[in-house]
């Protein structure tokens, strides 16, 4: 059997991955988010673009009405989110981020920025523009400019 002189691509793109979540993780338990689940930064981004109810949080996530509430009662057990009576329907309760909640996505940004800039200084510009065009086509169209994660993107 050959052995391959380059590593498989998609293993590639899965290690660097956990390797990025690994230093994320670690940057965010030095800021005192040392309880951060795997939904969290998802959940935080949606929640910093717009409130939004349960139901709308589950057809993001694209999971259940249940699994989505499962994951905000955690959240709101560990002080990420608040419930709040929602101004235009009296029936609904839309999710907020507590103060906590803003502190942690505002923390995950900068550690993203943070990021990139060791990168570019790493690499150099041109090859992590590359990069991001490549993943950026990988992802397709369509995720890039549905308006659920456009929100998430900046």
């Amino acid at each position: 059997m050959k052995a391959q002189s380059k590593p498989d691509f998609g293993i590639v793109l899965l290690l660097a991955d956990q390797e990025f979540v690994r230093d994320l993780r670690r940057a965010m338990a030095e800021q005192g988010f040392d309880d951060q689940g795997r939904s969290d930064g998802f959940v935080l981004r949606t929640l910093g673009a717009a409130p939004t109810t349960i139901t709308g949080l589950a057809e993001r996530l694209e999971i259940s009405k249940q699994g989505a509430g499962q994951i905000v009662d955690d959240m709101e057990r560990r002080g990420y989110v608040e419930r709040k009576a929602d101004p235009t329907d009296g029936r609904a309760r839309l999710l907020h981020l507590s103060a906590r909640g803003e502190a942690a996505l505002a923390a995950a940004r900068k550690f993203h920025q943070a990021y990139e800039r060791k990168l570019r200084r790493i690499h150099g510009d041109a090859a992590i523009d590359a990069v991001r065009t490549v993943l950026t086509a990988m992802a397709g169209e369509g995720q890039t400019t549905d308006p659920h994660f456009r929100a998430l993107m900046f």
